[in-house]
């Protein structure tokens, strides 16, 4: 295993450490964790003396280990021969458990809770997804968000250009693909997502999406 890279959590003090070169598993993984202690509720769940939990994919072989220790949480690559506890999980449906949880339930039952950290609001997220994305080559200068409110149609207007891009979707579609949550190829491919664009936009559009769900 290679050298871990930190990241501060938050004001929990919470320590989220990933390995370098990390599998998508991992970053999304660790991604998540930090959301969640972002959100105020890492005392109740992440900080943990000890502990081993393995996260599989219910549909391909990725896999990936939570180390709970004095120090922090260490996310990696691969499981142990005895993990304390073993998900498997559905990463496409913001890890919905595919099967009972393994081992010990205490340990797994905090691991589901803190891998669903809860939605911001679509306009925070709309923001944070386009301030976290300006610097890739070719995202449009623009990106319009549009969704059904209780007074009808609302949007979010972000950017200023001459190129523009448009994502319309529920509330919460709109939340969990720009906070990350949810992969936007993956989202559209369910009918969930209305978009409004060109074939090169959209190819942007989807790498931006795995920027901010991996936090790469």
């Amino acid at each position: 295993m290679t050298a871990p890279t930190s990241t501060s959590a938050d004001a929990a003090q919470v320590d989220v450490r990933i390995e370098d070169d990390a599998s998508p598993l991992v970053r999304l993984i660790g991604r998540t964790l930090r959301d969640y202690a972002r959100a105020g509720h890492a005392l109740d769940t992440l900080s943990r003396p000890a502990g081993t939990v393995a996260i599989r994919s219910h549909d391909t072989p990725q896999a990936a280990t939570i180390t709970f220790g004095d120090h922090g949480i260490d996310v990696s690559s691969g499981v142990p021969a005895e993990p304390d506890a073993a998900l498997t999980v559905d990463l496409h449906a913001r890890f919905a458990p595919t099967a009972d949880p393994a081992g010990d339930a205490d340990l797994a039952g905090g691991v589901l809770r803190a891998l669903t950290p809860p939605l911001p609001g679509w306009r925070e997220a709309a923001r944070h997804f386009h301030d976290a994305t300006r610097s890739l080559p070719g995202i449009p200068d623009v990106l319009i968000a549009v969704t059904e409110g209780p007074e009808g149609l609302e949007q979010a207007v972000l950017g200023e250009g001459s190129t523009q891009y448009l994502i319309a979707g529920a509330p919460e579609t709109l939340a969990g693909v720009f906070s990350g949550a949810d992969d936007l190829f993956a989202v559209l491919s369910t009918g969930a997502l209305g978009i409004q664009g060109t074939l090169s936009q959209l190819s942007v559009m989807v790498g931006a999406s795995w920027k901010v769900r991996y936090d790469v």
